[in-house]
């Protein structure tokens, strides 16, 4: 199944870009996704943690993706 990511900061770097498509098996879920960025974009290693929304809503590792979705990956955030 397809579903579009979206990065944005240091995630936009790594990628190459703003936006694309990335294939998955039905019932992947969020950690299947990062683990799949990590393998295909190996900067991601480099962080020590990045988070993913799902239709705009935060997720935890164990959500399952379907058809279609918006998944945006979203670096730590620092600064003061």
């Amino acid at each position: 199944m397809k579903v579009k990511i979206l990065a944005f900061g240091i995630a936009k770097d790594i990628v190459g870009g703003k936006s694309g498509e990335m294939d998955f098996t039905e019932n992947a879920t969020i950690a299947q996704v990062k683990e799949a960025l990590t393998q295909q974009f190996p900067g991601f290693e480099e962080l020590r943690k990045f988070s993913i929304a799902v239709n705009e809503s935060y997720q935890e590792d164990d959500y399952v993706i379907s058809e279609g979705d918006e998944l945006v990956i979203i670096p730590p955030v620092s600064g003061g």
